[in-house]
C-alpha cells in the first residue's frame, strides 16, 4: 500500500491545541568547493556531494559536469577553510573507469570491513575499498540488481530509477531511490547478503513529479528510535527539500517538514551572510555521526548539509549548470534537535 504524502498543510508536527512547533532555519557558508578543470577534464561544476569523516579528514566524492558528459571525483581536508583549496581526483583515472557515473554514496561497511561507493550508471552500480583516503584502491564497479525491477518501469518499460541510496538497520538493508517521476522506491536485502539479493522493490511514497522529485536521504537519528528522510522538490524560486520520519526502514512515512514555505531546508529558510549565491537547496548529504551503515545523524549537535547550489541567473543546458558546493548550518532548535534526549549516548559524543 502507498503511503500519500498528503498536503501541505499537514506537514507541521503537533495537533490540534499542541504549541507552534520549532521550524528548521539554516545559515549558509559560500561555495566551499568548486569545479578544477584540468586537460583531461573539461568540467563546469560539482554536484551531489557523499561526505565521511574518517582518519582525521572529510572525504568527500561528488558528481562532475560538462561538455564531456559526467562523471566522480574525490576530494579530501580536515577542516572547512581547507575545502577550497583541496585538489580533485578524477575517479575516470581509478579502476572505477570512464562513462556515465554520476550521485555518489560512500559508506563504511562494518560487516565486512569495506567501503561502499554506490552510485549511478544508468542503474545502480557499487564499488568497494578497504582505505577511504586512496582514491586509486577503489574496484571496478558491479552491479547491484541482476535485473531492473517491474517496479521501477515507466509505461515504455524502460527503467526510471535514479539517485540510489542505502542504508541499513541491525537485520536488513534498504535500497532507496527517486525517479523524477513522483515517486519514492525502496527494495531490501539481508544484512548477511549486502550488497546482493536486493527485491521487494515497491512504492512508498507519492505525490506529484515537482513535489516528489529526486536526490533521496534516510537516516537514523541517534538516541531514539525513529529515522528521517528528505527528498529534493521543485519550488517557485528554486529547489528544496522535504521531509519525513519513520520509527522503522520498512514502515510508512509521517511528514516533518515540507511546505515551500516551511522545507527541511529551502530558498525560504537558508539565509547568507552577504550574497546569496544560490536560490537551489538541491542534492547533498547530511554531515554524519559515524560513518557506518546505520548513517545515523546526531539531534543533539547543530546540524549540519553539503549541498549543491549555483548563483541564479544566466541560460544553460542542465549538464551545464555551474553548481558548487555549500555548507548549511542549522540555527536555533528545530523538529530534529527535538528529539535529543538528555544523557543519550549521542549527546555525549
Amino acid at each position: 500500500m502507498t503511503a500519500s504524502c498528503g498536503p501541505p498543510g499537514g506537514e507541521r508536527l503537533g495537533g490540534a491545541g499542541a504549541s507552534p512547533p520549532a521550524l528548521f532555519r539554516w545559515a549558509s557558508s559560500q561555495p566551499l568547493i568548486l569545479p578544477k578543470p584540468d586537460a583531461n577534464h573539461a568540467i563546469v561544476a560539482v554536484k551531489d556531494p557523499s561526505i565521511v569523516h574518517a582518519d582525521g579528514k572529510y572525504h568527500v566524492f561528488m558528481t562532475t559536469a560538462g561538455a564531456q558528459g559526467w562523471g566522480l571525483a574525490y576530494a579530501s581536508f580536515r577542516d572547512w577553510d581547507e575545502a577550497p583549496s583541496a585538489p580533485l581526483t578524477f575517479l575516470d583515472t581509478t579502476p572505477i573507469g570512464g562513462g556515465y557515473h554520476a550521485a555518489p554514496q560512500v559508506f563504511y561497511f562494518g560487516p565486512q570491513g569495506l567501503w561502499y561507493m554506490v552510485f549511478q550508471g544508468g542503474d545502480p552500480f557499487y564499488s568497494t575499498t578497504r582505505t577511504i583516503g586512496d582514491p586509486m584502491s577503489w574496484s571496478a564497479p558491479r552491479p547491484l540488481f541482476e535485473k531492473v525491477p517491474d517496479a521501477v518501469k515507466g509505461s515504455d518499460g524502460r527503467p526510471v530509477w535514479l539517485d540510489f541510496w542505502v542504508i541499513c538497520d541491525t537485520a536488513k538493508c534498504y535500497l532507496f531511490n527517486t525517479g523524477d517521476n513522483g515517486r519514492f522506491y525502496r527494495s531490501e536485502t539481508t544484512l548477511g547478503a549486502f550488497p546482493h539479493g536486493f527485491t521487494n522493490t515497491r512504492v512508498v511514497l507519492e505525490d506529484q513529479r515537482d513535489r516528489l522529485f529526486e536526490a533521496s536521504m534516510t537516516y537514523r537519528v541517534a538516541g531514539t528510535d525513529s529515522y528521517v528522510t528528505m527528498i529534493e522538490a521543485i519550488g517557485p524560486q528554486g529547489r528544496y527539500f522535504r521531509s519525513w520520519t519513520s520509527d522503522r526502514l520498512d514502515g510508512s512515512w509521517t511528514p516533518l517538514a515540507g511546505s515551500v514555505s516551511e522545507p527541511f531546508a529551502g530558498p525560504a529558510n537558508v539565509s547568507y551572510e552577504g550574497r546569496r549565491w544560490s536560490m537551489d537547496i538541491s542534492h547533498g548529504e547530511m554531515i554524519r555521526e559515524g560513518n557506518d551503515q546505520n548513517l545515523t545523524i546526531d539531534p543533539c549537535k547543530p546540524l549540519r548539509f553539503l549541498y549543491q547550489g549555483y548563483a541564479p541567473g544566466g541560460t544553460y543546458d542542465y549538464i551545464n549548470l555551474p553548481y558548487r558546493l555549500g555548507l548549511i548550518t542549522a540555527k536555533g532548535p528545530n523538529p530534529l534537535s527535538m528529539m535529543c534526549r538528555s544523557g543519550s549516548d549521542a549527546s555525549k559524543r
